[in-house]
Protein backbone atom coordinates (compact mmCIF):
# COMPACT_ATOMS: atom_id res chain seq x y z
CA UNK A 1 0.00 0.00 0.00
CA UNK A 2 2.88 2.08 0.42
CA UNK A 3 1.68 5.75 1.29
CA UNK A 4 -2.17 5.04 1.20
CA UNK A 5 -3.54 6.78 4.13
CA UNK A 6 -0.50 7.64 5.56
CA UNK A 7 -1.40 10.79 6.01
CA UNK A 8 -3.83 10.25 8.31
CA UNK A 9 -1.12 8.46 11.02
CA UNK A 10 1.73 10.95 10.36
CA UNK A 11 -0.50 14.30 9.66
CA UNK A 12 -3.71 13.65 11.84
CA UNK A 13 -6.38 16.09 12.89
CA UNK A 14 -7.49 14.59 15.81
CA UNK A 15 -6.54 11.14 17.73
CA UNK A 16 -8.65 8.97 19.81
CA UNK A 17 -6.87 6.42 22.60
CA UNK A 18 -8.35 3.49 23.89
CA UNK A 19 -6.36 2.58 26.72
CA UNK A 20 -6.23 6.02 28.01
CA UNK A 21 -5.32 6.26 31.73
CA UNK A 22 -4.55 7.71 35.06
CA UNK A 23 -2.78 4.92 36.38
CA UNK A 24 0.25 5.53 37.35
CA UNK A 25 3.09 4.15 35.45
CA UNK A 26 0.74 2.29 32.91
CA UNK A 27 1.37 3.06 28.88
CA UNK A 28 -2.18 4.74 28.57
CA UNK A 29 -1.34 7.30 31.32
CA UNK A 30 1.96 7.91 29.65
CA UNK A 31 0.69 8.58 26.11
CA UNK A 32 -2.10 10.61 27.07
CA UNK A 33 -0.04 13.13 29.39
CA UNK A 34 2.14 12.93 26.12
CA UNK A 35 -0.84 13.78 23.85
CA UNK A 36 -1.52 16.89 26.45
CA UNK A 37 2.39 18.31 26.83
CA UNK A 38 2.69 18.03 23.27
CA UNK A 39 -0.57 20.86 23.02
CA UNK A 40 -1.91 18.98 20.27
CA UNK A 41 -3.53 21.21 18.50
CA UNK A 42 -6.90 18.85 16.80
CA UNK A 43 -9.46 17.23 19.48
CA UNK A 44 -7.93 14.45 21.88
CA UNK A 45 -10.69 11.62 22.73
CA UNK A 46 -9.48 9.09 25.27
CA UNK A 47 -11.23 5.62 25.22
CA UNK A 48 -12.16 4.00 28.47
CA UNK A 49 -15.23 1.74 29.16
CA UNK A 50 -15.84 3.18 32.44
CA UNK A 51 -14.40 6.16 32.87
CA UNK A 52 -15.99 9.90 32.53
CA UNK A 53 -12.89 11.27 31.76
CA UNK A 54 -8.74 11.38 31.94
CA UNK A 55 -6.36 13.38 32.64
CA UNK A 56 -9.27 15.99 33.23
CA UNK A 57 -10.80 15.27 29.74
CA UNK A 58 -14.07 13.73 28.91
CA UNK A 59 -14.26 10.27 28.15
CA UNK A 60 -15.95 7.89 25.76
CA UNK A 61 -16.87 4.05 26.16
CA UNK A 62 -16.49 3.02 22.75
CA UNK A 63 -15.23 4.84 19.68
CA UNK A 64 -18.68 4.76 17.78
CA UNK A 65 -19.39 7.42 20.22
CA UNK A 66 -16.56 9.83 19.64
CA UNK A 67 -17.95 13.12 17.89
CA UNK A 68 -16.25 13.34 15.44
CA UNK A 69 -14.10 10.71 13.35
CA UNK A 70 -10.54 10.37 14.58
CA UNK A 71 -8.04 10.28 11.67
CA UNK A 72 -5.58 8.57 14.15
CA UNK A 73 -6.47 5.90 16.41
CA UNK A 74 -3.73 4.82 19.36
CA UNK A 75 -4.50 1.22 20.94
CA UNK A 76 -2.76 0.57 24.04
CA UNK A 77 -4.99 -2.08 25.47
CA UNK A 78 -4.14 -6.11 26.23
CA UNK A 79 -3.42 -7.63 23.14
CA UNK A 80 -7.04 -9.68 23.27
CA UNK A 81 -8.92 -6.87 22.93
CA UNK A 82 -6.92 -5.08 19.86
CA UNK A 83 -8.40 -6.71 16.51
CA UNK A 84 -11.62 -6.26 17.85
CA UNK A 85 -11.16 -2.57 18.81
CA UNK A 86 -9.15 -2.25 15.23
CA UNK A 87 -12.40 -3.23 13.78
CA UNK A 88 -14.17 -1.29 15.27
CA UNK A 89 -12.11 2.06 14.56
CA UNK A 90 -12.38 0.89 11.16
CA UNK A 91 -16.37 0.29 10.69
CA UNK A 92 -16.24 4.17 12.51
CA UNK A 93 -14.35 5.56 9.56
CA UNK A 94 -10.64 5.34 10.93
CA UNK A 95 -7.79 5.16 8.43
CA UNK A 96 -4.72 4.96 10.51
CA UNK A 97 -3.82 3.12 14.35
CA UNK A 98 -0.85 3.14 15.87
CA UNK A 99 -0.57 -0.16 18.64
CA UNK A 100 1.59 -0.06 21.24
CA UNK A 101 0.73 -3.41 22.48
CA UNK A 102 2.91 -6.14 22.28
CA UNK A 103 2.34 -9.99 22.29
CA UNK A 104 -0.59 -9.51 19.10
CA UNK A 105 -2.07 -11.66 16.60
CA UNK A 106 -0.68 -9.80 13.84
CA UNK A 107 -3.25 -11.91 11.44
CA UNK A 108 -6.12 -10.92 13.44
CA UNK A 109 -5.24 -7.26 12.81
CA UNK A 110 -4.54 -7.30 9.46
CA UNK A 111 -8.00 -9.15 8.90
CA UNK A 112 -9.45 -6.02 10.87
CA UNK A 113 -8.12 -3.22 9.58
CA UNK A 114 -8.40 -4.92 5.49
CA UNK A 115 -11.55 -4.16 4.86
CA UNK A 116 -11.15 -0.54 5.62
CA UNK A 117 -7.57 -0.13 4.08
CA UNK A 118 -6.40 0.74 7.05
CA UNK A 119 -3.05 1.20 7.56
CA UNK A 120 -1.45 0.07 11.04
CA UNK A 121 2.09 0.92 12.81
CA UNK A 122 2.99 -1.71 15.11
CA UNK A 123 2.35 -3.55 17.23
CA UNK A 124 4.67 -3.49 19.66
CA UNK A 125 5.11 -0.10 18.71
CA UNK A 126 6.72 2.84 21.21
CA UNK A 127 4.37 5.43 19.09
CA UNK A 128 5.07 8.08 16.89
CA UNK A 129 6.18 11.56 17.39
CA UNK A 130 5.61 14.71 14.75
CA UNK A 131 7.47 17.67 16.81
CA UNK A 132 6.75 19.80 14.36
CA UNK A 133 2.59 19.32 14.30
CA UNK A 134 3.18 18.77 18.23
CA UNK A 135 2.18 15.40 17.92
CA UNK A 136 3.06 13.04 20.34
CA UNK A 137 1.34 9.64 19.87
CA UNK A 138 3.92 7.66 22.13
CA UNK A 139 5.12 6.71 25.80
CA UNK A 140 8.65 7.60 25.16
CA UNK A 141 9.90 9.50 28.46
CA UNK A 142 11.45 12.64 26.44
CA UNK A 143 9.65 14.95 24.02
CA UNK A 144 12.19 16.22 20.89
CA UNK A 145 11.81 19.70 20.34
CA UNK A 146 10.73 20.25 16.22
CA UNK A 147 13.81 20.17 13.61
CA UNK A 148 14.81 19.25 10.65
CA UNK A 149 15.46 15.57 10.83
CA UNK A 150 12.91 12.12 10.94
CA UNK A 151 14.14 9.13 12.66
CA UNK A 152 12.78 5.26 11.95
CA UNK A 153 13.78 2.79 14.36
CA UNK A 154 12.79 -0.52 14.46
CA UNK A 155 14.24 -0.36 17.90
CA UNK A 156 11.75 0.92 20.51
CA UNK A 157 14.47 1.46 23.07
CA UNK A 158 16.81 2.84 20.03
CA UNK A 159 14.32 5.25 19.61
CA UNK A 160 13.76 6.71 23.24
CA UNK A 161 17.91 6.61 23.51
CA UNK A 162 18.19 8.95 20.48
CA UNK A 163 16.00 11.32 22.08
CA UNK A 164 17.23 11.47 24.97
CA UNK A 165 20.46 12.21 23.57
CA UNK A 166 19.47 14.60 21.04
CA UNK A 167 17.19 16.69 23.76
CA UNK A 168 20.34 18.36 26.10
CA UNK A 169 22.13 19.03 22.19
CA UNK A 170 19.24 21.18 20.80
CA UNK A 171 18.72 18.74 17.90
CA UNK A 172 15.29 18.21 17.28
CA UNK A 173 13.00 16.19 14.75
CA UNK A 174 9.93 16.30 12.02
CA UNK A 175 8.98 12.80 12.76
CA UNK A 176 10.26 9.87 15.12
CA UNK A 177 8.44 6.84 14.68
CA UNK A 178 8.92 3.57 16.24
CA UNK A 179 8.05 0.78 13.39
CA UNK A 180 7.70 -2.06 16.34
CA UNK A 181 6.82 -5.23 14.67
CA UNK A 182 6.02 -3.80 11.34
CA UNK A 183 2.92 -6.24 10.33
CA UNK A 184 1.90 -3.25 8.08
CA UNK A 185 3.56 0.36 7.73
CA UNK A 186 7.14 -0.70 7.45
CA UNK A 187 11.12 1.46 7.03
CA UNK A 188 9.92 1.21 3.22
CA UNK A 189 6.80 3.07 3.24
CA UNK A 190 7.94 5.86 6.02
CA UNK A 191 10.69 6.66 3.63
CA UNK A 192 8.26 6.82 0.54
CA UNK A 193 6.74 9.46 2.60
CA UNK A 194 9.45 11.25 4.11
CA UNK A 195 10.83 11.90 1.16
CA UNK A 196 8.97 13.72 -0.23
CA UNK A 197 7.85 15.64 3.00
CA UNK A 198 8.90 19.30 2.76
CA UNK A 199 9.76 19.70 6.35
CA UNK A 200 12.17 16.77 6.66
CA UNK A 201 15.85 17.69 5.57
CA UNK A 202 17.04 13.79 6.28
CA UNK A 203 16.11 10.79 7.27
CA UNK A 204 17.79 8.45 9.87
CA UNK A 205 16.98 4.67 9.96
CA UNK A 206 17.53 2.12 12.03
CA UNK A 207 16.89 -1.51 11.08
CA UNK A 208 17.67 -5.20 12.29
CA UNK A 209 15.99 -6.58 9.02
CA UNK A 210 14.44 -6.11 5.89
CA UNK A 211 11.73 -8.63 4.74
CA UNK A 212 11.03 -7.12 1.49
CA UNK A 213 14.51 -6.09 0.26
CA UNK A 214 13.03 -4.75 -2.95
CA UNK A 215 10.78 -2.20 -1.75
CA UNK A 216 12.94 -1.33 0.74
CA UNK A 217 15.85 -0.37 -1.59
CA UNK A 218 13.34 1.15 -4.14
CA UNK A 219 11.75 3.92 -1.51
CA UNK A 220 15.37 4.51 0.04
CA UNK A 221 16.74 4.92 -3.58
CA UNK A 222 13.90 7.47 -4.41
CA UNK A 223 14.31 9.21 -1.17
CA UNK A 224 18.14 9.36 -1.16
CA UNK A 225 17.39 11.91 -4.51
CA UNK A 226 15.69 14.22 -2.40
CA UNK A 227 17.88 14.47 0.97
CA UNK A 228 20.41 12.43 2.78
CA UNK A 229 19.73 9.35 4.27
CA UNK A 230 21.86 7.14 6.61
CA UNK A 231 21.51 3.85 7.64
CA UNK A 232 22.58 1.94 10.74
CA UNK A 233 22.03 -1.86 10.23
CA UNK A 234 22.25 -4.30 13.23
CA UNK A 235 23.07 -7.89 12.66
CA UNK A 236 26.20 -7.48 10.80
CA UNK A 237 27.82 -10.30 12.03
CA UNK A 238 26.25 -14.44 12.16
CA UNK A 239 25.76 -13.61 16.09
CA UNK A 240 24.29 -10.38 15.62
CA UNK A 241 22.07 -11.61 12.80
CA UNK A 242 20.64 -14.63 15.46
CA UNK A 243 19.73 -11.55 18.20
CA UNK A 244 18.05 -9.68 15.07
CA UNK A 245 15.79 -12.48 14.22
CA UNK A 246 15.07 -13.22 17.98
CA UNK A 247 14.28 -9.46 18.56
CA UNK A 248 12.09 -8.94 15.24
CA UNK A 249 11.15 -12.56 13.96
CA UNK A 250 13.04 -11.58 10.87
CA UNK A 251 16.21 -12.56 9.24
CA UNK A 252 19.26 -9.92 8.73
CA UNK A 253 20.26 -10.66 5.72
CA UNK A 254 23.27 -11.40 4.21
CA UNK A 255 25.45 -7.97 5.05
CA UNK A 256 27.79 -7.67 2.18
CA UNK A 257 24.08 -7.70 0.07
CA UNK A 258 22.79 -5.49 1.40
CA UNK A 259 26.38 -3.01 1.88
CA UNK A 260 26.44 -3.07 -1.61
CA UNK A 261 22.62 -2.57 -2.55
CA UNK A 262 22.87 0.49 -0.31
CA UNK A 263 25.57 1.55 -1.95
CA UNK A 264 24.24 1.55 -5.37
CA UNK A 265 20.81 3.06 -3.79
CA UNK A 266 23.15 6.38 -2.68
CA UNK A 267 22.79 5.04 0.92
CA UNK A 268 25.17 6.24 3.74
CA UNK A 269 25.91 3.52 6.70
CA UNK A 270 26.44 4.32 10.04
CA UNK A 271 28.43 1.08 11.19
CA UNK A 272 27.68 2.30 14.89
CA UNK A 273 25.50 4.18 17.62
CA UNK A 274 27.93 6.64 17.80
CA UNK A 275 28.62 7.57 14.16
CA UNK A 276 24.13 7.42 13.62
CA UNK A 277 24.25 10.21 16.50
CA UNK A 278 27.41 11.88 14.84
CA UNK A 279 25.14 12.11 11.53
CA UNK A 280 22.20 13.07 13.20
CA UNK A 281 24.29 15.92 15.35
CA UNK A 282 25.66 17.11 12.04
CA UNK A 283 22.64 17.27 9.91
CA UNK A 284 20.17 18.60 12.72
CA UNK A 285 21.94 21.54 13.33
CA UNK A 286 21.31 24.70 11.62
CA UNK A 287 23.79 25.38 8.74
CA UNK A 288 25.42 29.01 9.61
CA UNK A 289 28.72 30.34 8.97
CA UNK A 290 30.22 32.84 11.94
CA UNK A 291 29.47 36.43 10.27
CA UNK A 292 33.87 36.79 10.13
CA UNK A 293 34.40 33.23 8.75
CA UNK A 294 35.55 33.11 5.39
CA UNK A 295 35.95 29.85 3.10
CA UNK A 296 38.83 27.65 2.30
CA UNK A 297 38.28 25.14 -0.58
CA UNK A 298 40.88 22.37 -0.70
CA UNK A 299 40.95 19.97 -3.66
CA UNK A 300 42.68 17.02 -5.86
CA UNK A 301 41.64 18.47 -9.38
CA UNK A 302 40.76 21.45 -10.74
CA UNK A 303 37.17 20.83 -12.12
CA UNK A 304 35.44 20.55 -8.57
CA UNK A 305 37.30 23.50 -7.29
CA UNK A 306 36.06 25.77 -9.97
CA UNK A 307 32.36 23.80 -8.85
CA UNK A 308 32.68 25.13 -5.11
CA UNK A 309 33.65 28.16 -6.01
CA UNK A 310 30.24 29.12 -8.03
CA UNK A 311 29.28 27.53 -5.19
CA UNK A 312 30.11 29.24 -2.65
CA UNK A 313 29.35 32.35 -4.21
CA UNK A 314 26.00 32.13 -5.29
CA UNK A 315 25.18 31.46 -1.58
CA UNK A 316 27.07 34.54 -0.30
CA UNK A 317 30.10 32.91 1.54
CA UNK A 318 33.29 34.89 1.46
CA UNK A 319 36.17 32.74 -0.02
CA UNK A 320 39.38 33.43 1.45
CA UNK A 321 41.47 32.80 -1.51
CA UNK A 322 41.54 30.83 -4.78
CA UNK A 323 40.84 27.19 -4.55
CA UNK A 324 44.32 25.42 -3.38
CA UNK A 325 44.23 22.42 -5.70
CA UNK A 326 46.50 19.73 -4.01
CA UNK A 327 46.72 17.42 -7.30
CA UNK A 328 45.47 13.68 -7.69
CA UNK A 329 48.01 12.22 -6.08
CA UNK A 330 47.05 13.60 -2.69
CA UNK A 331 47.33 11.62 0.12
CA UNK A 332 45.40 11.72 3.60
CA UNK A 333 48.36 13.21 5.16
CA UNK A 334 48.50 15.73 2.40
CA UNK A 335 45.28 16.93 2.90
CA UNK A 336 46.04 16.98 6.64
CA UNK A 337 48.49 19.52 6.61
CA UNK A 338 46.69 21.72 3.74
CA UNK A 339 44.16 22.00 6.21
CA UNK A 340 46.68 22.57 9.24
CA UNK A 341 48.20 25.47 7.26
CA UNK A 342 44.11 26.58 6.09
CA UNK A 343 42.70 26.81 9.40
CA UNK A 344 46.56 28.59 10.81
CA UNK A 345 45.77 31.35 8.31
Amino acid sequence: MSVRNLHFLLRPRSVALAGASDREHSVGTAVMRNLIDGRFPGPVYPVHPTRQSVAGVHAYRDFVFLPQVADLGVICTPPDTVPSLVRSLGAHGTRAVAILTDGVDHDAVLDAARPHLMRVLGPNSVGLIAAHLRLNASFAPTAPQPGALAFVSQSGALLAAALDWAAPRGIGFTYAVSVGDAADVDAADLLDFLGSDAATRAILLYLESVPSGRKFLSAARAASRAKPVIVMKAGRTGAGAAAAMQHTGSRAGDDAVFDAALARAGILRAYSIDELFAAAETLGRPMRAPRDAKLAILTNAGGPGVIATDAAVARGLPLAAAPVDLGGDASATQYAAALRSALDA
